[in-house]
């Protein structure tokens, strides 16, 4: 069925609280772990159902924020979703404390169970006025961000479609697309300090009901962290500043040269060759051809699954004025499909929608299948292992999308992911000192964020843009407001990918094996499992970046 087939209907939450009593009286009186498993599987098409429809309407309202009809139908999901979250938290309780848990956890998993005491730990009835409230703030933020119009060449352009100025190739038009880029966050820094204000001081409000000194161990517990904790993060970020903040200066200093400048500015960041970043060759529908043929290519897997995206209109992602900024992979489980929303701009990262968001719908294509939904409940951290280490699995098919300019391409895509480590463990550190310390004025996080530039990304010179030199940099980031703490995943995940960039330049097939084994894995065992299984060093051991390191510095 393809995507604009796909019927619409509210999801009625009153008589959804009815149905899970019902679930939950029946799960109580069932005399053995097949009958509750059998009640369990209820649950699955419930669950389902009201991810597919939320989902449904998450993306419409995306593509069109301009539209009140579609914002209403995503408000209605921002006020009931947390009362729905709760309900699935009370009848997983049933499922955890079931005395048949024994034969269950054989057939759902020991991860399952893992993961529902995290989400026990994550919501209780007590939240919800609060969760309906960070709902409402992120969504305004978002409209926020959607209703940018920025002045340029006779032109009103969004956000997303300022950014193929802002890494233009002639120096001047760069430095004037920033100042009107910077103009809009100036603009609007009180709103964009009182949101975030506002959205660190109702989290910290929910950790405390949970019995927490701040928000964190709540956040940790969201994130369905199952492997790891903050201690762990911390031995990372240690590792992150020893030996991956020396290498990531070595490229910026390369990239300088190859710039021939002086000395680098803001304005020259993400910017890597005097010519210009080398971008994609044709249409966006002409891109979307290229990707179709290279997955055909790639294995009979991955043609399998990029048909299927677009024989069912399973992309949106051309860049219009009323879309929501950035991009994201989600699933229609009734459907079992992916869905990829993004923002073309005419820039590489047309490709990366192609390659990064793809490696997410491709490992969600090869396992929705499986009836036991647990099995795809994939943290983050693996998740975005999936995407970025596509991202290298693809390179060999970058002349189809960049023409003779792919090997420009595929430099420029190995330095920016080595640079994005200490920038993404950066933001980590930076919402862990913010939710350590929710008293902060807005004054006092913009000087945290900016003594952490000075660490992770020493180079940087913002001479001439005040807002930025003052620390308001991170405000264009807008995982601190949507998705508290998620960073470190892509940090973490990046690092792996690099492993499967070290092992492919070896031996190429032997590294997809390695990969498509893990993407099939998905949730089945804990992060170090899954590593060792896939034959992945544990990048929170002390060594494994300064090895990682090591290998890549080879290539010089």
């Amino acid at each position: 069925m393809r995507f604009s087939e796909m019927p619409y209907e509210r999801i009625d939450f009153t008589g959804l609280t009815k149905d899970f009593k019902e679930l939950e009286e029946r799960f109580d009186k069932a005399s053995s772990g097949e009958e509750q498993f059998a009640v369990h599987e209820e649950f699955y098409k419930i669950y389902n159902h009201v991810m597919t429809e939320s989902q449904i309407a998450m993306i419409r309202s995306d593509i069109d924020m301009s539209d009140e009809a579609l914002l209403e139908e995503q408000q209605y999901f921002d006020e009931n979703m947390p009362v729905f979250q709760n309900l699935v938290v009370s009848y997983r309780k049933k499922l955890f404390n079931s005395r048949f848990r024994p034969y269950l956890e054989e057939r759902i998993g020991k991860v399952a169970f893992k993961n529902i005491e995290l989400a026990m730990k994550s919501v209780d009835e007590k939240l919800i006025p609060l969760m309906q409230e960070e709902n409402k703030l992120q969504t305004e933020y978002n409209k926020l961000l959607a209703s940018a119009r920025i002045p340029w060449n006779g032109e009103e352009l969004n956000l997303s479609l300022m950014n193929p100025y802002l890494h233009n190739q002639d120096r001047n038009t760069r430095k004037e697309a920033w100042e009107k880029f910077s103009e809009f966050f100036v603009a609007h820094k009180e709103e964009l300090d009182d949101f975030y204000d506002k959205l660190v001081k109702n989290r910290t409000e929910q950790g405390e009901l949970m019995g927490h000194e701040n928000y964190l161990p709540l956040g940790y517990a969201r994130m369905n962290r199952n492997s790891f904790g903050r201690s762990d993060v911390e031995e990372f970020r240690k590792q992150v500043k020893r030996d991956f903040v020396p290498f990531a200066e070595k490229l910026h200093d390369m990239r300088r040269r190859q710039l021939k400048l002086s000395r680098l500015s803001y304005i020259d960041e993400g910017v890597y060759f005097t010519n210009g970043n080398p971008a994609p060759i044709g249409t966006p529908e002409e891109i979307l051809l290229a990707g179709r043929k290279m997955y055909n290519e790639l294995s009979p897997e991955t043609g399998r699954f990029i048909n299927f995206m677009c024989d069912s209109e399973l992309f949106d992602v051309l860049g219009r004025k009323n879309k929501k900024t950035g991009g994201y992979m989600t699933m229609l489980p009734d459907y079992q499909a992916p869905f990829v929303f993004a923002n073309f701009n005419g820039t590489s990262g047309d490709a990366d929608v192609i390659t990064h968001e793809c490696g997410h719908a491709f490992q969600g294509y090869i396992t929705a299948g499986d009836p036991v939904i647990e099995h795809n409940d994939i943290t983050m951290e693996i998740a975005e292992t999936h995407s970025m280490s596509m991202e290298f699995f693809t390179e060999p098919w970058m002349p189809l999308i960049f023409g003779n300019r792919s090997d420009d391409y595929i430099k420029m895509h190995f330095m920016d992911a080595v640079m994005f480590i200490p920038y993404g463990t950066m933001v980590d550190e930076y919402q862990d000192i913010v939710y350590s310390n929710p008293g902060l004025t807005p004054k006092a996080r913009n000087e945290v964020w900016r003594d952490l530039e000075r660490q992770y990304k020493p180079h940087l010179d913002y001479t001439g843009n005040d807002y930025f030199e003052q620390g308001g940099y991170w405000q264009r980031q807008h995982h601190i407001y949507d998705s508290p703490l998620y960073y470190i995943d892509y940090c973490i995940a990046g690092a792996n990918a690099l492993q499967y960039k070290v092992r492919m330049d070896k031996d190429y097939r032997e590294a997809w094996e390695s990969y498509l084994k893990l993407c099939r894995l998905s949730a089945s065992d804990f992060y170090n499992g899954l590593m060792k299984k896939a034959g992945l060093d544990n990048v929170f051991e002390d060594g494994c970046l300064r090895y990682i390191v090591n290998k890549l510095d080879e290539r010089f």
